[in-house]
């Protein structure tokens, strides 16, 4: 009988700021294959999980496995393709090009003075082709809608051939027709590549269509393994303040 290991294997983790606790004691595991949300109130600590998981942060207590292995010995950051929040708030005058800021991407995989391979053109290609900017690559990135930019970060993530997208608020300052192209592009991704999708979201209305769980960050975590059941789900009434079955209306259409 085999068995995969965890993506991420966290035990018990704890993170404060002097006496200041911002998470507290959380335990779970993201295997391959799998597409998660994870949402909570502003302050409730969801964006200082990621940068635990990715090693920005040091925990105060608790365990980080990558892969199998401690979050201190692990190298191959390529696996793990990451998108920032405000992403894709960019300076109009920056001066490059879509296809040099998905090049970018590989660096991660061979390294920051290392030429170009044929492979590494053939992934920046195919990138840009899976979030439909081929027909971008020329444009100065400054020049582009929020949607285009939003897309043009994802592909530079995707250029390392990562095993999980990371993805914090992904969708700040996009317009409402871009986040539901957006949406359906990670479901393909994780369909149809079995890329593993990590997504930080404000919008609980996206949840009940593609999510696989949810997990709701609030100093400590909640692990939800029915999307469909988190709009009448108490902790999450509890965790933003307000009567959550009203949210159902925001749903999106798809």
């Amino acid at each position: 009988m085999s068995f995969k290991l965890p993506i991420f294997d966290v035990k018990n983790l704890s993170f404060k700021i002097r006496d200041q606790i911002i998470l507290e004691n959380i335990t779970f595991e993201i295997y391959e294959g799998e597409y998660i949300a994870i949402i909570g109130p502003n302050g409730g600590g969801k964006t200082t999980l990621i940068r635990l998981l990715l090693g920005l942060e040091t925990p105060s207590s608790g365990e980080i496995k990558i892969f199998g292995q401690k979050l201190k010995n692990f190298k191959e950051w390529h696996k793990i393709g990451y998108v920032p929040q405000r992403a894709t708030l960019v300076d109009e005058n920056f001066p490059a090009t879509v296809e040099d800021i998905v090049k970018m991407g590989r660096i991660a995989k061979r390294g920051l003075f290392a030429g170009a391979s044929s492979e590494d053109r053939a992934k920046v290609h195919d990138a840009m082709v899976k979030m439909d900017i081929l027909d971008l690559k020329n444009r100065m990135v400054g020049t582009l809608s929020g949607g285009q930019r939003q897309r043009v970060m994802i592909a530079r993530a995707l250029a390392s051939s990562p095993k999980i997208l990371i993805l914090d608020e992904p969708n700040t300052g996009v317009d409402m027709l871009s986040q539901q192209r957006f949406y359906t592009l990670l479901a393909k991704l994780n369909k149809e590549e079995n890329i593993t999708i990590l997504f930080i979201t404000h919008d609980i209305g996206v949840i009940v269509d593609d999510i696989g769980r949810v997990f709701t960050i609030n100093q400590k975590a909640t692990i939800c393994n029915d999307p469909k059941q988190i709009l009448s789900c108490e902790e999450v009434s509890e965790l933003y303040g307000i009567n959550a079955h009203s949210l159902y209306n925001h749903k999106h259409e798809h």
